[in-house]
């Protein structure tokens, strides 16, 4: 499909108790390439396949979680025209200016009724090595350091307003649902999953009391062979998990969820299936939500369900 409107998830900003610990768990054990640090202190990384700048940002703080989730979009023109759209929409905005993030131009930012915030930019410095550009190899060095996801993929984020999201996301800002689970009523959704490509998700939410709750980020790796390999890499380094090495029946993901230094969860993610724009969204029922979630053990985790920054 061509790529309009919004094209890619574009970065996350998330907040950490300690940054050392942090730059340690990001850049040696889960092996982004640290690309920047300003003058707040924040720590900038990428995934060795990306082109742009930076996919993360930290954040020192006193407590974890999320800052803002953002989007590249298409150009400055449609970055404009979804400031306008979103007014029109009783959605407030911000003009973030340029260079307030390392090599970033201006952002729109609004906040979403589930009381996330949310960029918009379309213009971010791209930091590729020339050789990757011309005959290159099928990998870099960087490949082989840490667990090395190809890219930053997408963010499940919580909270209590999810209808009010879907509408915002589909008739804002060109996003179409691809699955859904269910609560008991049958129409109530309990966590729902959008799409701005030909992905399964882009990013997801699940319904939560409080708003404005991160749940993970998520680093796509290759294959399910490097979803277990990162489970080594995680055990050799003492890293906590939550769930995982597993499968959803959600999107058809491999997996493994686990906790960085702050307690801020992330995601080790393969697999999945590209759905069509055309394609009706897949519905899952509450009973059978535990396959969802774990497909071979067919089961809920409590964490899962409770556990958030």
């Amino acid at each position: 499909m061509a790529l309009t409107g919004i094209t890619r998830p574009g970065h996350a900003q998330i907040r950490v108790l300690d940054m050392d610990k942090a730059v340690h768990h990001y850049g040696t054990i889960l092996g982004l390439i640290e690309t920047g640090r300003d003058a707040e202190g924040r720590v900038y990384f990428k995934a060795w396949d990306e082109r742009d700048l930076f996919c993360l940002v930290l954040r020192q703080a006193d407590t974890a979680g999320i800052d803002h989730f953002a989007f590249r979009v298409l150009d400055n023109a449609t970055l404009d025209q979804f400031e306008i759209d979103l007014e029109k929409f009783g959605v407030p905005v911000e003009r973030i200016p340029a260079g307030e993030l390392l090599g970033t131009g201006e952002r729109v930012r609004f906040t979403a009724p589930t009381g996330h915030v949310f960029d918009l930019f379309a213009e971010k410095e791209h930091l590729v090595d020339p050789e990757r550009l011309l005959n290159p190899s099928p990998w870099t060095n960087e490949a082989e350091r840490g667990i090395a996801p190809v890219r930053m993929d997408h963010a499940l984020l919580y909270g209590p307003d999810l209808e009010g999201n879907l509408e915002l996301f589909t008739k804002v800002l060109g996003f179409r649902l691809s699955e859904a689970a269910y609560l008991e009523d049958g129409t109530t959704m309990a966590v729902m999953f959008l799409s701005c490509s030909n992905k399964c998700h882009d990013i997801a939410f699940g319904r939560f009391p409080e708003p404005g709750k991160l749940h993970h980020v998520s680093y796509r790796i290759e294959s399910w062979e490097k979803v277990l390999r990162a489970g080594d890499i995680m055990g050799m380094n003492h890293v906590p998990i939550d769930i995982g090495p597993t499968r959803h029946g959600i999107t058809r993901g491999c997996t493994i969820y686990a906790w960085d230094p702050s307690g801020n969860r992330f995601e080790t993610f393969s697999g999945s299936y590209d759905p069509y724009p055309d394609w009706q969204p897949i519905r899952w029922t509450i009973d059978d939500l535990g396959r969802g979630l774990d497909y071979p053990q067919q089961k809920l985790h409590e964490t899962f369900l409770t556990v958030v920054t």
